[in-house]
Protein backbone atom coordinates (compact mmCIF):
# COMPACT_ATOMS: atom_id res chain seq x y z
CA UNK A 1 0.00 0.00 0.00
CA UNK A 2 3.03 2.44 0.77
CA UNK A 3 4.48 1.78 -2.68
CA UNK A 4 1.49 2.48 -4.02
CA UNK A 5 0.34 6.17 -2.04
CA UNK A 6 4.47 6.98 -3.02
CA UNK A 7 4.00 6.21 -6.91
CA UNK A 8 0.58 7.93 -6.62
CA UNK A 9 2.14 10.68 -4.74
CA UNK A 10 4.63 10.88 -7.61
CA UNK A 11 2.87 10.54 -10.64
CA UNK A 12 0.74 14.00 -9.35
CA UNK A 13 3.70 15.78 -8.37
CA UNK A 14 4.89 15.25 -11.97
CA UNK A 15 2.01 16.10 -13.40
CA UNK A 16 1.65 19.32 -11.40
CA UNK A 17 5.13 19.74 -13.16
CA UNK A 18 4.57 19.42 -15.99
CA UNK A 19 1.68 21.52 -16.58
CA UNK A 20 3.58 24.16 -14.50
CA UNK A 21 6.27 23.92 -16.62
CA UNK A 22 3.73 23.84 -20.19
CA UNK A 23 1.95 27.19 -18.44
CA UNK A 24 -0.97 26.16 -20.96
CA UNK A 25 -2.71 29.43 -18.94
CA UNK A 26 0.43 31.42 -18.91
CA UNK A 27 0.05 31.99 -15.45
CA UNK A 28 4.03 33.43 -15.72
CA UNK A 29 2.65 36.15 -18.10
CA UNK A 30 3.05 39.94 -17.11
CA UNK A 31 4.82 43.50 -18.27
CA UNK A 32 8.47 41.79 -19.27
CA UNK A 33 7.05 38.09 -19.58
CA UNK A 34 4.74 37.49 -22.87
CA UNK A 35 2.29 34.92 -23.21
CA UNK A 36 2.74 31.39 -24.20
CA UNK A 37 0.58 29.73 -27.26
CA UNK A 38 -3.25 30.28 -26.90
CA UNK A 39 -3.99 26.54 -27.51
CA UNK A 40 -7.31 26.17 -25.90
CA UNK A 41 -10.22 27.49 -28.70
CA UNK A 42 -12.41 28.96 -25.52
CA UNK A 43 -11.50 32.33 -24.78
CA UNK A 44 -12.61 32.31 -21.81
CA UNK A 45 -9.44 30.41 -20.62
CA UNK A 46 -6.62 31.44 -23.27
CA UNK A 47 -7.53 35.49 -22.84
CA UNK A 48 -6.34 36.23 -19.30
CA UNK A 49 -3.17 35.15 -19.98
CA UNK A 50 -2.85 37.74 -22.62
CA UNK A 51 -4.83 40.47 -21.11
CA UNK A 52 -2.41 39.88 -18.00
CA UNK A 53 1.07 39.92 -20.53
CA UNK A 54 1.04 44.05 -20.90
CA UNK A 55 2.29 42.98 -24.66
CA UNK A 56 -0.51 44.93 -26.54
CA UNK A 57 -1.37 48.56 -26.69
CA UNK A 58 -4.89 48.40 -27.35
CA UNK A 59 -7.59 45.51 -27.09
CA UNK A 60 -11.73 44.77 -28.54
CA UNK A 61 -13.74 43.58 -25.66
CA UNK A 62 -17.00 42.50 -26.77
CA UNK A 63 -19.36 38.96 -27.47
CA UNK A 64 -18.98 36.67 -30.87
CA UNK A 65 -20.27 40.09 -32.62
CA UNK A 66 -17.47 41.79 -31.90
CA UNK A 67 -14.46 38.57 -32.78
CA UNK A 68 -14.56 38.99 -36.29
CA UNK A 69 -12.91 42.80 -36.09
CA UNK A 70 -9.11 41.46 -36.98
CA UNK A 71 -6.56 43.27 -34.66
CA UNK A 72 -3.94 43.84 -37.61
CA UNK A 73 -6.89 45.69 -39.51
CA UNK A 74 -7.33 47.49 -36.69
CA UNK A 75 -3.67 48.67 -36.26
CA UNK A 76 -3.63 50.00 -39.70
CA UNK A 77 -6.75 51.95 -38.95
CA UNK A 78 -6.42 53.63 -36.12
CA UNK A 79 -2.33 53.22 -35.26
CA UNK A 80 -2.32 51.07 -32.07
CA UNK A 81 -1.33 47.25 -31.58
CA UNK A 82 -4.69 45.50 -31.10
CA UNK A 83 -5.50 42.50 -29.43
CA UNK A 84 -9.16 41.23 -29.83
CA UNK A 85 -10.39 40.03 -26.61
CA UNK A 86 -14.20 39.49 -27.71
CA UNK A 87 -15.41 36.21 -26.09
CA UNK A 88 -18.21 34.03 -27.89
CA UNK A 89 -21.48 34.48 -25.42
CA UNK A 90 -20.01 36.78 -22.82
CA UNK A 91 -21.93 38.53 -20.62
CA UNK A 92 -21.40 42.18 -19.60
CA UNK A 93 -19.95 41.09 -16.65
CA UNK A 94 -17.35 38.57 -18.06
CA UNK A 95 -16.29 41.50 -20.50
CA UNK A 96 -15.37 43.97 -18.01
CA UNK A 97 -13.26 41.00 -15.54
CA UNK A 98 -11.21 40.91 -18.67
CA UNK A 99 -11.20 44.38 -19.67
CA UNK A 100 -10.22 45.40 -15.60
CA UNK A 101 -7.42 42.36 -16.10
CA UNK A 102 -5.79 44.22 -19.22
CA UNK A 103 -6.14 47.61 -17.61
CA UNK A 104 -4.44 46.50 -14.58
CA UNK A 105 -1.47 45.45 -17.08
CA UNK A 106 -0.79 48.91 -18.25
CA UNK A 107 -2.69 52.22 -19.46
CA UNK A 108 -3.63 50.96 -23.14
CA UNK A 109 -4.16 53.73 -26.28
CA UNK A 110 -7.35 52.45 -27.00
CA UNK A 111 -9.86 50.01 -26.04
CA UNK A 112 -12.76 49.20 -27.36
CA UNK A 113 -16.69 48.09 -26.05
CA UNK A 114 -18.64 46.12 -28.44
CA UNK A 115 -21.80 46.50 -27.33
CA UNK A 116 -25.37 44.25 -27.69
CA UNK A 117 -28.45 44.37 -26.03
CA UNK A 118 -27.37 42.59 -22.76
CA UNK A 119 -25.68 45.93 -22.18
CA UNK A 120 -29.32 47.54 -21.92
CA UNK A 121 -30.87 44.55 -19.73
CA UNK A 122 -32.57 45.86 -15.91
CA UNK A 123 -31.03 42.41 -14.96
CA UNK A 124 -27.93 41.15 -16.84
CA UNK A 125 -26.70 37.82 -16.19
CA UNK A 126 -23.71 37.28 -14.01
CA UNK A 127 -21.91 34.46 -16.43
CA UNK A 128 -23.07 33.53 -19.17
CA UNK A 129 -23.51 29.50 -20.24
CA UNK A 130 -20.26 28.58 -20.45
CA UNK A 131 -18.28 27.70 -17.49
CA UNK A 132 -16.24 30.51 -16.34
CA UNK A 133 -12.82 30.25 -14.91
CA UNK A 134 -13.06 33.02 -11.89
CA UNK A 135 -9.30 32.02 -10.63
CA UNK A 136 -8.03 32.71 -13.95
CA UNK A 137 -8.56 36.89 -13.68
CA UNK A 138 -6.70 37.28 -10.78
CA UNK A 139 -4.61 39.70 -10.75
CA UNK A 140 -2.03 36.83 -9.30
CA UNK A 141 -4.21 34.03 -9.13
CA UNK A 142 -3.29 32.36 -5.74
CA UNK A 143 -1.93 28.76 -6.00
CA UNK A 144 -2.47 28.56 -9.72
CA UNK A 145 -0.15 26.24 -10.71
CA UNK A 146 -2.60 23.77 -8.50
CA UNK A 147 -5.93 25.12 -9.57
CA UNK A 148 -5.11 24.43 -12.99
CA UNK A 149 -4.33 20.80 -13.05
CA UNK A 150 -7.65 19.29 -14.56
CA UNK A 151 -8.48 17.32 -17.60
CA UNK A 152 -8.28 20.72 -19.61
CA UNK A 153 -5.76 21.42 -18.91
CA UNK A 154 -3.09 18.22 -18.83
CA UNK A 155 -4.88 18.63 -22.81
CA UNK A 156 -3.31 22.25 -23.39
CA UNK A 157 -0.10 21.35 -21.34
CA UNK A 158 0.27 18.58 -24.04
CA UNK A 159 -0.83 20.92 -26.42
CA UNK A 160 1.68 23.68 -25.64
CA UNK A 161 4.99 20.98 -25.23
CA UNK A 162 4.18 19.88 -28.76
CA UNK A 163 4.19 23.80 -29.97
CA UNK A 164 7.35 24.55 -28.11
CA UNK A 165 9.02 21.15 -29.84
CA UNK A 166 7.88 22.92 -33.33
CA UNK A 167 4.58 20.79 -33.63
CA UNK A 168 1.08 21.43 -34.22
CA UNK A 169 -0.59 24.96 -33.86
CA UNK A 170 -1.97 27.41 -32.08
CA UNK A 171 -5.87 27.62 -31.66
CA UNK A 172 -5.77 31.11 -31.43
CA UNK A 173 -3.40 33.93 -33.27
CA UNK A 174 -0.81 35.58 -30.42
CA UNK A 175 -3.58 38.44 -30.63
CA UNK A 176 -6.34 36.89 -30.26
CA UNK A 177 -8.05 36.96 -33.31
CA UNK A 178 -9.39 33.71 -34.43
CA UNK A 179 -12.53 32.79 -37.27
CA UNK A 180 -15.06 31.16 -35.92
CA UNK A 181 -17.41 31.32 -38.56
CA UNK A 182 -17.50 28.79 -41.36
CA UNK A 183 -15.51 29.31 -44.47
CA UNK A 184 -16.92 32.14 -46.98
CA UNK A 185 -16.70 29.29 -50.11
CA UNK A 186 -19.41 27.25 -47.50
CA UNK A 187 -21.72 30.48 -47.78
CA UNK A 188 -25.40 29.26 -48.63
CA UNK A 189 -27.75 32.17 -48.30
CA UNK A 190 -30.88 30.25 -48.98
CA UNK A 191 -29.72 28.59 -45.26
CA UNK A 192 -28.48 32.03 -44.13
CA UNK A 193 -32.38 33.52 -44.67
CA UNK A 194 -33.59 30.74 -42.67
CA UNK A 195 -31.10 31.05 -39.78
CA UNK A 196 -31.90 34.63 -39.46
CA UNK A 197 -35.46 34.15 -39.28
CA UNK A 198 -35.30 31.42 -36.77
CA UNK A 199 -32.47 33.72 -35.12
CA UNK A 200 -33.93 37.01 -34.74
CA UNK A 201 -35.85 37.35 -31.73
CA UNK A 202 -39.60 38.29 -30.72
CA UNK A 203 -38.71 41.76 -30.58
CA UNK A 204 -40.67 43.18 -27.85
CA UNK A 205 -41.24 40.17 -25.75
CA UNK A 206 -40.12 40.73 -22.56
CA UNK A 207 -39.21 44.16 -22.92
CA UNK A 208 -37.69 46.31 -19.99
CA UNK A 209 -39.35 49.54 -19.82
CA UNK A 210 -37.96 52.75 -20.86
CA UNK A 211 -36.70 54.06 -17.70
CA UNK A 212 -35.39 50.87 -15.84
CA UNK A 213 -32.21 51.10 -14.87
CA UNK A 214 -28.79 49.65 -16.85
CA UNK A 215 -26.23 48.46 -14.37
CA UNK A 216 -24.29 46.98 -16.72
CA UNK A 217 -23.24 50.53 -18.70
CA UNK A 218 -22.97 51.71 -14.89
CA UNK A 219 -20.19 49.59 -14.41
CA UNK A 220 -18.76 50.19 -17.48
CA UNK A 221 -19.14 54.44 -17.04
CA UNK A 222 -16.78 53.47 -13.54
CA UNK A 223 -14.68 51.63 -15.48
CA UNK A 224 -13.38 54.43 -18.38
CA UNK A 225 -14.22 57.17 -15.81
CA UNK A 226 -11.02 55.54 -13.81
CA UNK A 227 -8.97 55.91 -17.21
CA UNK A 228 -8.87 59.71 -16.57
CA UNK A 229 -8.63 60.45 -20.36
CA UNK A 230 -5.11 59.27 -21.18
CA UNK A 231 -7.03 56.20 -23.11
CA UNK A 232 -9.26 56.35 -26.03
CA UNK A 233 -12.47 55.09 -25.26
CA UNK A 234 -14.88 54.01 -28.26
CA UNK A 235 -18.57 52.55 -27.45
CA UNK A 236 -20.16 50.62 -30.79
CA UNK A 237 -23.19 49.56 -31.05
CA UNK A 238 -22.71 46.29 -32.89
CA UNK A 239 -24.50 45.35 -36.19
CA UNK A 240 -26.70 42.70 -35.67
CA UNK A 241 -29.32 42.15 -38.29
CA UNK A 242 -32.04 44.69 -38.86
CA UNK A 243 -34.59 41.85 -37.97
CA UNK A 244 -33.03 41.22 -34.73
CA UNK A 245 -32.95 44.77 -33.81
CA UNK A 246 -35.95 46.44 -31.74
CA UNK A 247 -38.22 48.53 -34.07
CA UNK A 248 -39.24 52.14 -33.93
CA UNK A 249 -42.76 52.61 -31.84
CA UNK A 250 -42.33 49.31 -30.18
CA UNK A 251 -41.56 48.73 -26.38
CA UNK A 252 -38.00 47.08 -27.66
CA UNK A 253 -37.51 49.80 -29.80
CA UNK A 254 -37.78 52.30 -26.79
CA UNK A 255 -35.51 50.34 -25.01
CA UNK A 256 -32.68 50.27 -27.75
CA UNK A 257 -32.97 54.00 -27.84
CA UNK A 258 -32.77 54.75 -24.28
CA UNK A 259 -30.50 52.39 -24.18
CA UNK A 260 -27.97 53.87 -27.05
CA UNK A 261 -28.93 57.63 -25.25
CA UNK A 262 -27.53 56.39 -22.01
CA UNK A 263 -24.06 55.51 -24.02
CA UNK A 264 -24.17 59.01 -25.63
CA UNK A 265 -24.34 60.32 -21.75
CA UNK A 266 -21.73 58.09 -20.84
CA UNK A 267 -19.15 58.99 -23.73
CA UNK A 268 -19.99 62.80 -23.30
CA UNK A 269 -19.36 62.72 -19.28
CA UNK A 270 -15.97 60.86 -20.05
CA UNK A 271 -14.65 61.74 -23.15
CA UNK A 272 -15.67 58.35 -25.31
CA UNK A 273 -16.54 58.14 -28.59
CA UNK A 274 -19.86 56.44 -29.11
CA UNK A 275 -20.52 55.39 -32.72
CA UNK A 276 -23.73 52.82 -33.83
CA UNK A 277 -23.85 50.19 -36.18
CA UNK A 278 -26.96 49.29 -34.86
CA UNK A 279 -29.74 50.49 -37.07
CA UNK A 280 -31.22 49.54 -40.48
CA UNK A 281 -28.42 49.83 -42.74
CA UNK A 282 -26.91 48.27 -46.54
CA UNK A 283 -25.02 46.45 -44.15
CA UNK A 284 -27.70 45.35 -41.66
CA UNK A 285 -31.01 44.84 -43.86
CA UNK A 286 -28.56 42.98 -46.16
CA UNK A 287 -29.48 38.93 -45.75
CA UNK A 288 -26.49 38.15 -47.62
CA UNK A 289 -23.86 40.16 -45.42
CA UNK A 290 -25.14 37.24 -42.48
CA UNK A 291 -24.47 33.52 -41.26
CA UNK A 292 -27.49 34.36 -38.77
CA UNK A 293 -29.44 37.05 -37.28
CA UNK A 294 -26.67 37.98 -35.11
CA UNK A 295 -23.50 37.09 -36.82
CA UNK A 296 -21.99 39.11 -39.86
CA UNK A 297 -19.61 37.64 -42.44
CA UNK A 298 -15.68 38.79 -42.68
CA UNK A 299 -16.38 41.32 -45.72
CA UNK A 300 -18.39 43.09 -42.42
CA UNK A 301 -16.03 43.16 -40.61
CA UNK A 302 -13.76 44.97 -42.65
CA UNK A 303 -15.94 47.74 -43.40
CA UNK A 304 -16.78 48.06 -39.91
CA UNK A 305 -12.83 48.64 -39.07
CA UNK A 306 -13.04 51.07 -42.20
CA UNK A 307 -16.13 52.69 -40.63
CA UNK A 308 -14.00 53.35 -37.58
CA UNK A 309 -11.45 54.66 -39.47
CA UNK A 310 -13.30 57.26 -41.19
CA UNK A 311 -14.83 58.02 -38.02
CA UNK A 312 -11.34 58.86 -36.44
CA UNK A 313 -10.26 61.27 -39.56
CA UNK A 314 -13.38 62.91 -40.35
CA UNK A 315 -15.12 63.01 -36.37
CA UNK A 316 -19.15 63.39 -36.17
CA UNK A 317 -19.13 63.21 -40.23
CA UNK A 318 -17.68 60.09 -40.80
CA UNK A 319 -18.98 59.94 -44.50
CA UNK A 320 -19.84 56.07 -43.59
CA UNK A 321 -23.22 55.49 -44.31
CA UNK A 322 -23.13 52.37 -41.72
CA UNK A 323 -22.33 54.26 -38.96
CA UNK A 324 -23.51 56.80 -36.83
CA UNK A 325 -21.94 58.70 -34.36
CA UNK A 326 -23.58 59.16 -30.86
CA UNK A 327 -20.89 61.39 -28.48
CA UNK A 328 -19.39 62.97 -28.54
Amino acid sequence: MRDVLVTGLGLGLAVIAFVALADPYGLRAAPGYPPGPLVDTDQRWSYPQVARSGVFTSAVFGSSTSRLLDPQALDAALGSRFANLAMNGATPDEQLRLAALFLAARTPDTVIFGLDATWCDANPAPRGAIAFPDWLYEPHPTFGAFRQVNLRSLESAWKAAALHLGRGRAAIRPDGFAVFTPPETAYDPARARAHIAAGAPARDAHADPTDAPMPALDRLEALIAGLHGQTRTILAFMPVHARAQGRPGTPAGAREAACKGRAAAIGRDNGALVVDFRFPSAVTTEDTNYWDALHYRLPVAARIVESLKEVKDNGSDPGSAIVRVLAP
